[in-house]
């Protein structure tokens, strides 16, 4: 009994960290690649230093999360709840357990849980706060200001807070049932299914190579637009090519990320200086 109370007093003070390190997310914008990945990190410090036991093992779940994170801020806590509690099951497994999944959890529920969480807060929260506030503000009220901080922030506040606890209490009851009956496998399939979509639709809407380059055609008044032909032929062509050629060289060709980052603002700078782009 002495035991559990530890352990329930021990989960209260991992979770109370968690909470205020979550705060970090959208603080931690580090690049394209590594998107809020390091405030992601630093978030789940305390549940990787309490359950993994090797420095080679909290290396790798570091790694884990090293990946491109986004998702509406207060709302995100109920992921960081799940990887909290799939990283905890890693830990404690017998090597049954596919590290894999946390990665591909995560990823399947940045879109949904973005989709609820921008319509609640940026959608509906906002909009009343900020209507209620503007309101009182046009009477030359100083609550104007107040009021808009207060309606918006204590909802948002205490929806982080419990996001997190749901997350955690559901994670680990979901992986128990889940890997009892086999759905873990489907479910980490679906999930890198959605994440290879995110990622093109990323790239369609992040990537983008409109060029100015026109080519003078000898008895007519307009040049050739390089970028119409370009059009015609496939849409996002150039913008596509680079994000192959990107992954081809950091997956088969193990470069170093920052070197492929680096050589393509140098050719951005050099397309730019001859009028290209």
């Amino acid at each position: 009994m002495q035991k559990n109370v530890t352990e329930q007093a021990e989960d209260k003070k991992m979770l109370r960290s968690l909470f205020w390190r979550s705060w970090t997310l959208v603080m931690s914008r580090t690049g394209a690649y590594q998107y809020h990945a390091v405030g992601y990190m630093y978030t789940l410090l305390p549940v990787i230093n309490r359950y993994y036991k090797t420095d080679k093992e909290r290396a790798e779940a570091l790694v884990r999360h090293t990946t491109w994170y986004n998702a509406t801020m207060h709302m995100s806590n109920l992921i960081v709840g799940i990887s909290a509690a799939m990283e905890k099951a890693n830990a404690e497994s017998d090597g049954n357990f596919d590290p894999n999944s946390i990665t591909a959890v995560k990823t399947s529920l940045m879109g949904p849980i973005s989709g609820i969480g921008d319509s609640l807060f940026w959608g509906i929260l906002r909009v009343i706060a900020a209507g209620i506030g503007i309101s009182l503000a046009s009477t030359g009220s100083p609550l104007g200001a107040i009021v808009f901080l207060v309606l918006y922030n204590i909802p948002a506040i205490l929806v982080h807070y419990y996001m997190l606890h749901m997350g955690y209490s559901l994670g680990t009851t979901f992986i128990k049932k889940v890997y009892e009956s086999g759905a873990m496998k489907i479910i980490t399939k679906a999930s890198s299914m959605l994440g290879l979509m995110m990622v093109g639709s990323m790239t369609a809407s992040h990537v983008k190579f409109k060029t100015i380059l026109q080519v003078a055609i000898e008895g007519t008044k307009d040049p050739i637009k390089i970028q119409k032909y370009l059009d015609q032929l496939f849409i996002g062509l150039v913008p596509l090519l680079v994000t192959l050629l990107a992954f081809w060289l950091i997956r088969n060709k193990r470069v170093n990320v920052n070197w492929v980052m680096l050589g393509i603002i140098i050719v951005c700078v050099i397309l730019g200086f001859l009028g290209i782009v």
